[in-house]
């Protein structure tokens, strides 16, 4: 055996602070899962425990701020990270700590927001949404808000495409970060077609449509979030890596596997679906 086989091997290291989701679909699990296929090393810090699978959630409990700042501490006092990602920040008191984190150590960031579910129901507290705008929002490299959370965000009713242009312009405008409005489950639309602003510029992010049932896209936003963050990590233009983010996911749903009697579940693919994804800049007609 040559000892020396990975004498020189070094690849980025990137932290997701999020929740840990006891069935495996979607939260710390999601992410680190998804760092290790794209080939980073992901470090975690847990912000709350969850007893859910992918049908339901049974029961939820808070991670002490004291603890979650000693996970971040001893993380950053081994690794070098540059990039974040963050997920379910369940009081306002743990939003303050991230954003302080942030700010502190000039991280890039891709904050998945997680306040409202796709189907309408909120996550967290009017407080918490409240801090997530006022204070995390701002520090921000990227974010991936769902139709319901760019509501919240943009302060806008969305219920069409031009909606969704009008919004990320919106957040963007408001709070200086990129977007990435899913629009996954819009039923305007004919393809899974994201919209992005960057800098202030309009592009579609598209992929086919897939016919799916709801619990078969848990974990979607958590994955597409921690995919971005690893294609920063790794050197990636934006481009590169919400492009490789968006076929990462699509890939996950086609390949996705039986896990139980009623359900199945998205999993990382075994090939490569960019040939599949689309990013143009918006034209308007």
């Amino acid at each position: 055996m040559n000892d020396n086989k990975s004498k020189d091997k070094s690849i980025p290291a990137v932290l997701t602070i999020a929740g840990s989701d006891s069935g495996g679909g979607a939260g710390i699990q999601a992410d680190l899962r998804t760092f290790s296929h794209l080939n980073v090393y992901g470090c975690s810090a847990i912000t709350a425990i969850t007893a859910q699978n992918p049908l339901e959630v049974r029961l939820v409990s808070i991670l002490s701020d004291e603890l979650i700042k000693s996970q971040l501490d001893t993380v950053f006092s081994a690794f070098k990270i540059n990039v974040i990602k963050t997920g379910m920040l369940p009081n306002e008191n743990i939003v303050g700590i991230v954003a302080n984190y942030i700010q502190e150590r000039k991280l890039l960031a891709v904050i998945d927001p997680v306040m409202v579910s796709t189907s309408g129901v909120r996550l967290i507290d009017t407080k918490s949404i409240d801090k997530i705008k006022q204070e995390l929002l701002h520090f921000a490299t990227w974010i991936t808000p769902n139709i319901p959370e760019a509501e919240l965000i943009s302060e806008t009713k969305i219920s069409s495409f031009d909606d969704t242009l009008k919004a990320a312009i919106k957040i963007f405008e408001k709070y200086k970060c990129n977007v990435i409005l899913k629009c996954g489950h819009a039923t305007w639309l004919d393809k899974a077609i994201d919209i992005v602003c960057y800098k202030g510029k309009l592009y579609l992010l598209t992929s086919p449509l897939l016919n799916i049932i709801s619990n078969e896209a848990h974990g979607t936003g958590c994955t597409l979030s921690s995919a971005i963050a690893a294609g920063l990590a790794k050197g990636k233009t934006w481009e590169e890596a919400i492009i490789e983010a968006k076929a990462f996911v699509y890939g996950s749903l086609i390949e996705k596997v039986f896990l139980g009697k009623n359900f199945a579940q998205m999993y990382p693919p075994t090939s490569n679906y960019i040939d599949a994804i689309s990013l143009e800049e918006y034209i308007p007609a």
